[in-house]
């Protein structure tokens, strides 16, 4: 059974603390298997990449096989069904004019002393993007992460994608194609966030690594972070359902079972403000475990980490999922517009009963790849500007200097950097010695 609270009780507080504080993310023993790994990835490159393989995912490669030729690329996705492909097409359309309204513009204007001033955006020069394998592979999270990368303009891309047992999945290789993506390595884990990061006699470097995946790739993102740029650190799949009554309870469950059968560590929230919801709601989970393929997974999911909330109005339902600061936010009520205006936090939105949050996991446009942990509070999903940078511009006329200059001198003397203050103060002596 999941955790149920009302807010009415004495303790609530207390218990949604400890349930906001629940340690979901994998054993520390992970990071010490993570450092060796990478530790061993940049001392021996090819040859430890190729080993770290063959003992994780029982796949015998050489330099030469570690990517996909063109022609194996071509001989899966021609195993593609054409339902598959059409739909696959379909998304990487839409994915794609959506990320393209994130393209920022480039600024530059002078100021009242005739200085001028702006920014320009560039795309970074190199992206790794990590795609899970085996029992967790996602074509969609090719597209998710290719597509905007390309679309900011990356000149060079490769995906490092497991294949446990050397077992492929065509659709993997299909959107990495319609992403534009040719370099697809078939390695992963921690091993290849190392080989990415640092680099092997056959792997180049790249400048940032993005994509979601296992605790050890979580791990090794972190550690390799500074050398290269990551998107985030991902944790365990989530999904809060805010309800008032007027919502589908077999909906609102599979909704929240969407998410389960992730990962036992996954966690799915329901709010409401009607008990009978509630009832009606946990009653439709566990019908739905009864027959879910993933039930083994999902309903340990559901019994450890599912919690469910009846609140006193939507205002408090608000209140409560900002606290939760949620992956996915799901707004099954009666007027999901007007809650919005509540919401704050929230790595994704999806507003009205017909939008289910499994539609923005393949089909709907804006990504999917999300801020978990609470960490929307602060960071936002993968997007177009993740893959750019901005460097500022400024451009100082003689008598822009003259004007401004003075007051950067005094600033370097007040901070004991007499070079820089010198550096100002040389030109404007120039200037003067002129006049």
């Amino acid at each position: 059974m999941p955790h149920f609270l009302e807010t009415s009780a004495p303790d609530f507080d207390a218990r949604l603390t400890a349930l906001l504080g629940m340690k979901r993310e994998d054993s520390p023993e992970v990071d010490d298997t993570v450092a060796a790994i990478i530790a061993d990835v940049r001392a021996r490159g090819d040859a430890a990449v190729l080993e770290l393989t063959a003992k994780f995912d029982r796949l015998e490669l050489t330099p030469q096989t570690l990517a996909f030729s063109e022609a194996e690329i071509d001989a899966a996705c021609a195993q593609v069904p054409e339902a598959e492909r059409a739909a696959l097409e379909l998304a990487a359309t839409r994915i794609r004019a959506y990320h393209e309204r994130q393209r920022p513009e480039d600024a530059h204007w002078t100021d009242d002393t005739g200085a001028s001033l702006g920014w320009r955006w560039s795309a970074v020069s190199a992206a790794g993007l990590y795609v899970p394998g085996g029992l967790a592979s996602y074509p969609s999270s090719v597209l998710m992460n290719a597509i905007p990368a390309q679309v900011a303009g990356v000149e060079r891309l490769v995906i490092c994608a497991p294949m446990p047992d050397g077992v492929v999945n065509p659709l993997v290789l299909l959107a990495a194609r319609l992403s534009g993506v040719d370099t697809i390595y078939r390695i992963g884990g921690a091993q290849a966030i190392a080989a990415m990061a640092y680099g092997t006699e056959t792997i180049a470097p790249v400048d940032k690594i993005t994509g979601p995946g296992n605790a050890f790739v979580a791990a090794a993102k972190r550690r390799v972070f500074g050398k290269v740029g990551i998107d985030m650190i991902a944790g365990p799949s989530e999904i809060l359902v805010i309800g008032d009554g007027t919502g589908d309870a077999e909906w609102i469950a599979l909704d929240l079972l969407s998410q389960a059968e992730h990962d036992e560590s996954a966690q799915s929230i329901l709010i409401t403000t009607s008990q009978a919801e509630a009832d009606a709601v946990c009653a439709a989970v566990d019908r739905q475990l009864e027959v879910l393929e993933r039930r083994a997974i999902a309903g340990a999911s559901w019994r450890d980490n599912g919690i469910v909330i009846v609140a006193r109005d939507l205002a408090q339902a608000a209140a409560l999922s900002d606290r939760f600061a949620p992956e996915h936010l799901e707004l099954c009520v009666e007027d999901p517009e007007a809650l919005l205006e509540d919401i704050t936090h929230a790595g994704a939105v999806f507003l009205g009963h017909w939008t289910p949050e499994a539609i923005g996991d393949y089909i709907g446009g804006p990504n999917h790849v999300l801020p978990t942990a609470r960490s929307a509070r602060f960071s936002s999903g993968l997007n177009v500007l993740d893959f750019m940078k901005r460097t500022t511009l400024a451009h100082m006329t003689p008598a822009a200097l003259a004007a401004i200059g003075p007051a950067a001198e005094i600033l370097a003397q007040s901070e004991s950097l007499q070079a820089h203050g010198l550096s100002v103060r040389a030109r404007l002596d120039a200037l003067n010695d002129k006049t």
